[in-house]
């Protein structure tokens, strides 16, 4: 027990106090702190003006190249040949210096490791660095 009212003899006083009780309720006090102060931030109330300017940011063009088994390689979807895609990468690497594509490479899990590896040359000769490999 907590504490004793007496013992047989009745000799001895309650020496003990049970602080359990005590540390639950400062325990509960404290979330109920915590959680008021969160919920209610101060904010300073302000009236923005209103512009009609906007920042427009064109979207990073995004080039589609894949790479099937047999060594063939798309443009969007669309076949072409190493010379072709060389000429169209050095067209992308020359236009867009500050905003530059990203390319999404696609490649055949049975493709041959030459034909992505020409294809990363080519990008890196026309300076297009942003190369993605797409999985599934």
């Amino acid at each position: 027990m907590a504490f004793q009212l007496g013992d047989e003899d009745g000799q001895q006083q309650m020496s003990e106090i049970n602080l359990i009780p005590l540390i639950d309720i400062m325990l509960v006090l404290m979330i109920i702190f915590l959680v008021t102060a969160t919920v209610l931030n101060p904010s300073v109330p302000l009236d923005l003006p209103k512009t009609s300017a906007t920042v427009q940011e064109m979207p990073p063009k995004t080039i589609d190249i894949s790479i099937d088994q047999d060594a063939g390689i798309f443009w969007d979807g669309h076949p072409i040949t190493m010379e072709v895609l060389e000429q169209r990468l050095d067209e992308q690497g020359q236009v867009a210096l500050e905003n530059q594509p990203t390319i999404q490479l696609r490649a055949d899990k049975d493709s041959k490791y030459e034909t992505v590896a020409q294809v990363l040359a080519a990008s890196s000769a026309a300076n297009l660095t942003k190369i993605a490999f797409v999985s599934d």
